[in-house]
């Protein structure tokens, strides 16, 4: 398996061909999304070094398919790894394991394993972070420039909704994360509660 190979082919892919009005969902994320799986499975200590480098390919892969549009991007991911990865000597085993990391990820995430849990919290990690109203900022002028929203109340709201359903699935990021995001989850209530 040729892991260095098919990496240097999904970044320049994710380079040339995303959208510059995604502004949250950017090469950027992706490349913070490979270095919080290396973070989240190190902290966990279960995942072996052949798992690691299918779970860093899933993290590079896994909003790939943004670049053929907006809509079903996990589904359109799992068919640009299946198309590709052959081609760096991926077998269908590996490769099925890094398509059900990519769909984990998908909202609501439903991870059914330990490194479909570990890509899931990676993805979502800036919920519990410093960061989290600069990097929210990014997602509200995409989902304006997509026309999905139209005002700050309104992503308000959603917000809300969307932490009060999102849950972390890794001892990691329970413990380092949730205190956190259950604090932003209050301050958003507040504010919205005022509209």
């Amino acid at each position: 398996m040729q892991f260095k190979a098919a990496s240097n082919f999904i970044l320049k892919k994710l380079e040339k061909e995303l959208s510059p009005i995604l502004h949250y969902h950017g090469k950027h994320h992706t490349l913070e999304v490979y270095e919080m799986v290396q973070e989240i499975a190190f902290s966990e200590g279960n995942v072996s070094k052949k798992d690691l480098e299918l779970l860093k390919l899933a993290a590079l892969f896994h909003d790939s398919g943004f670049t053929e549009g907006f809509d079903i991007h996990e589904e359109r991911g799992v068919e640009i790894c299946r198309k590709h990865l052959p081609d760096f000597g991926f077998k269908e085993e590996a490769i099925a394991k890094i398509s059900g990391m990519i769909l984990a990820t998908k909202i609501p995430q439903k991870p059914q394993n330990n490194l479909e849990r570990i890509i899931c919290d990676a993805d979502l990690d800036y919920l519990g972070r410093d960061d989290f109203y600069i990097i929210g900022k990014t997602l509200f002028e995409e989902l304006k420039e997509r026309e999905i929203i139209s005002s700050e109340k309104q992503w308000n709201k959603i917000q809300v909704s969307f932490l009060e359903g999102h849950e972390y699935h890794t001892e990691t990021n329970l413990k380092r994360r949730k205190g956190q995001k259950d604090q932003y989850l209050e301050d958003l209530r507040k504010i919205v509660s005022k509209y």
